[in-house]
């Protein structure tokens, strides 16, 4: 008999392979006039952010620095791409900076020091820098957590 995942792990795998789907190439996008939405950019960012969290718990210092480098390019994408959204009054990439540049430095520094206790704390700032920026913008509905199980089964930390 096999074993069938959950609906959360199937949701998040779907959400996953759309993000991949999205992110074909970090400037190739732009020469294939495909622009991805905010929502696919941010959902590939909270995948990152996750996969970000079980490589510092395994102590996997490249994947978490590829993970980290990847949340940079994601955030730099989501600036570039939109610049305004909806109702949101402040410029996306002055936000992004504000709330989210000084977190990412001092976890992107952790990693470099390979100090797991360091990675926690900062990986920890991060997650409520995010969950800040989106009350600021009246996102606050969409709360980042640290993951509680790993849904990537397919991926060895």
């Amino acid at each position: 008999m096999r074993a069938t995942p959950t609906k959360p792990i199937m949701a998040l795998m779907l959400a996953s392979l759309l993000g991949a789907c999205a992110h074909p190439g970090h400037h190739e996008r732009e020469t294939a006039g495909f622009v991805p939405g905010l929502g696919e950019i941010m959902a590939q960012t909270s995948t990152r952010h996750a996969k970000l969290w079980f490589a510092g718990q395994a102590q996997n210092w490249a994947l978490a620095a590829y993970e980290v480098d990847e949340l940079h390019e994601g955030i730099e994408d989501a600036g570039k791409y939109h610049p305004t959204h909806k109702d949101i009054r402040q410029p996306i990439p002055d936000l992004l900076a504000q709330y989210l540049d000084q977190p990412l430095a001092a976890l992107d520094q952790a990693v470099k020091a390979k100090n797991q206790q360091a990675f926690i704390a900062n990986y920890d700032k991060l997650t409520a820098a995010c969950n800040a920026c989106h009350q600021a913008t009246e996102f606050g509905f969409n709360v980042v957590a640290r993951p509680s199980f790993n849904p990537f089964a397919n991926q060895a930390f």
